[in-house]
């Protein structure tokens, strides 16, 4: 329908869901939480300052955007996607969990939604996300695997 891919692209989130390499691929095989035949959701390596940490819920099929997204496949991301936030909630003991899905344009050129926690008590930005290093980015993603 509506597209934004150049020619040619290589979806990191793909690659990741395939356990391939491919350039852009930050996460490890590891980061997944939950997977079945029709999504994966992983503990995503950006996250926002002061914030313990997000869910990233993707189709294990490539669909650029909303537009071209089975509704089947949304249902199935949907309560998954309320199923993390549920665990955040009990886990984490924050204030509430927000969801973000953006079609266009983004840097990923396919369909995810991020789920992240927030807390009334900390200033959180969200236009002041940051990337993390790669090594704490791995004791935030143990320390997660752990509480779960």
């Amino acid at each position: 329908m509506i597209s934004h891919a150049p020619k040619n692209y290589i979806c990191p989130f793909c690659a990741f869901v395939k356990n391939t390499e491919a350039e852009g691929v930050l996460q490890v095989q590891q980061d997944i939480i939950y997977q079945d035949h029709f999504i994966t959701a992983f503990i995503s390596p950006k996250w926002w300052e002061k914030n313990p940490g997000n869910v990233i819920i993707i189709p294990n099929e490539h669909f650029e955007n909303i537009y071209d997204l089975p509704n089947e496949l949304g249902y199935k991301i949907h309560d998954a996607a309320k199923e993390v936030a549920i665990a955040l909630k009990t886990v984490y003991k924050c204030d509430g969990v927000s969801t973000r899905q953006h079609n266009e344009p983004q840097e990923i050129k396919m369909f995810f939604i991020i789920i992240f926690m927030y807390f009334l008590d900390i200033q959180m930005i969200i236009y002041t996300r940051i990337m993390i290093k790669k090594d704490l980015f791995h004791r935030k993603r143990d320390c997660l695997l752990q509480k779960s």
